[in-house]
């Protein structure tokens, strides 16, 4: 039967269920509100803490460079827009490349573990004690191995992005379940058949979990490796902010920075309900 049949028949079998029991579309549309409503919920929620940010500043009078108003860090990113948007695409740019990096190491170490079991120890040893170092200790390192380009930041982000990725990927492929194993198994499928056929599959919402973890620590890890030195992106203008107390401009960086990593974790869950949705198709 071909996918196409398959599809049609999976579309009328729907179709008979909401004859049957009309109470789905019901339960659907009763969802769809909850899901409206905390959103709102959400929204109401940010706007009453700007507010009692933007009075409790007003009230206490504390000095813009100690703790700005929200309006003043609105002023800020007005003012600098065009700046901000440029630090961002840079920032943006290395985050990318680390996350990119990092997620194939970590997927290529799982890949090995999965073939070599006698690895795992090794390489889960050697991934612990990089996950346990401090990245702050590392990126100056990094930067006076690399310079003040973009090597280090790629390296520090990829050195934050793997371990979430071989961690989950792992998980995935050893999530097959036992019947299906035990299938392969009879008809003496090799282990490239079985990787392929049935661990990868199954693996899929692990990555794709791994990928919402990593997306913002990338830009967190691209930002921390600008602090310890670049020319470049929002970690260098909220150093450069920072040292002249210039704290609207710093709050103003880091609202572009917080908008950029929910924007990536929006992107990958997106990409996630596409792949997924693919698949089942």
């Amino acid at each position: 039967m071909t996918r196409q049949a398959v599809a049609a028949d999976h579309r009328a079998a729907a179709d008979r269920a909401r004859t049957i029991d009309p109470s789905a579309e019901v339960a659907v549309a009763a969802r769809r509100r909850s899901g409206r409503l905390a959103r709102l919920g959400g929204v109401a929620l940010l706007v009453c803490l700007v507010a009692a940010w933007e009075v409790g500043v007003d009230l206490a009078g504390t000095p813009v460079w100690i703790v700005p108003a929200p309006s003043d860090v609105a002023m800020a990113l007005r003012d600098g827009l065009g700046g901000l948007a440029e630090a961002a695409v840079v920032t943006l740019g290395e985050a990318v490349a680390g996350l990119v990096l990092g997620t194939a190491t970590g997927l290529s170490m799982a890949i090995a573990i999965t073939f070599f079991r006698h690895l795992e120890q090794a390489v889960l040893s050697v991934a612990l004690l990089a996950k346990s170092t401090p990245i702050i200790a590392v990126a100056p390192i990094l930067t006076i191995w690399l310079g003040f380009g973009h090597g280090p930041k790629v390296v520090v982000t990829a050195l934050l992005t793997f371990f979430p990725m071989l961690v989950n990927a792992l998980e995935g492929f050893r999530s097959v379940d036992p019947a299906i194993e035990d299938w392969f198994a009879s008809v003496d499928a090799d282990a490239v058949t079985v990787f392929r056929h049935a661990r990868w599959p199954s693996s899929w919402p692990f990555l794709f979990t791994a990928l919402k973890v990593s997306a913002p620590l990338a830009m967190i890890g691209a930002v921390v490796a600008e602090w310890m030195g670049a020319s470049g992106g929002l970690g260098r203008s909220m150093w450069l902010a920072y040292t002249n107390l210039r704290m609207p401009d710093l709050f103003a960086a880091v609202v572009v920075l917080t908008g950029l990593s929910a924007l990536t974790y929006h992107l990958v869950t997106v990409a996630e309900r596409a792949a997924l949705a693919s698949r089942r198709a």
